[in-house]
């Protein structure tokens, strides 16, 4: 009897191991699955007012959506379509309010332009999104700088090549703390500014803009879906300029904190 009840807890506690191995303990192909060999850092802008940040997934530009600087740069403002361009995620740079942040005057360019903007950050998207209900979809609003290589944008597209050298690279998306409509509101008018060293380069208001962001967002909608996480430039007014070494830059949005750069 012994033996046999020896026998018997052997068998049981067998049994009762493999049932713990089959219950608790997932296959092998389970615990490991494929992972990443480098961590890519993640894009984020901070949200004025809040602990969190916002996450950014992609950054659309649209061009010459101010009538003066359609013309000035050779265009018919007559509401043409709306034409836009992204820049990668990692050309953002952050900059603080009330501070004035440094900015590097980047490689290949001897032509350096400032475009200030207002920005429109999204927290739902989609595809064919009616203007009507467009900017259901904006979370909050930023103020930006599409930083321009202006030489090496119009060299590329005298020779019919794509400018995005011009437009995409390090530190090329500037922008401040985003501001949450529940904040702010939606801006659909309202004086905008920059600028060099004190003396004021770019004056106009969002009035002026060709396509309203909730127009912006319905024809982008058209070509792309949009999502949580994008965030759009919304177009410069007149008299961009080039920049220097040492100059500072001020950007002013009624109903935002200034932002402002120097360049180094």
């Amino acid at each position: 009897m012994a033996d046999t009840s020896r026998r018997d807890l052997l068998v049981a506690g067998s049994a009762a191991a493999a049932a713990a191995i089959m219950t608790d303990t997932p296959p092998a192909a389970a615990q490991a699955g494929p992972a990443p060999i480098f961590a890519v850092p993640a894009t984020t802008i901070p949200i004025a007012g809040e602990q969190g940040v916002f996450p950014v997934r992609r950054i659309y530009c649209i061009g010459r959506n101010y009538a003066a600087h359609a013309i000035e740069r050779g265009s018919d403002p007559n509401r043409e379509p709306p034409f836009f361009f992204q820049k990668p995620t990692d050309a953002i740079q952050n900059v603080a309010v009330g501070e004035v942040a440094d900015h590097p005057y980047p490689s290949l360019t001897k032509n350096y332009h400032h475009e200030v903007e207002l920005v429109a950050a999204l927290k739902s998207g989609g595809t064919n999104i009616p203007v009507d209900s467009a900017l259901d979809h904006v979370y909050g609003y930023a103020l930006g700088l599409d930083m321009t290589r202006r030489d090496l944008q119009n060299g590329m597209a005298a020779e019919k090549k794509p400018w995005e050298i011009g437009k995409s690279f390090d530190h090329a998306a500037v922008i401040g703390p985003i501001h949450p409509v529940s904040k702010v509101g939606h801006f659909t008018k309202g004086a905008i500014s920059l600028a060099v060293n004190g003396t004021v380069r770019q004056n106009s208001d969002l009035t002026k803009m060709i396509w309203s962001v909730a127009e912006q967002i319905a024809k982008l909608s058209e070509a792309f879906e949009l999502k949580a996480g994008d965030i759009i430039y919304s177009g410069t007014p007149e008299n961009v300029g080039p920049v220097v070494k040492g100059d500072v830059l001020l950007c002013k949005l009624e109903g935002l904190p200034d932002m402002s750069i120097k360049i180094v």
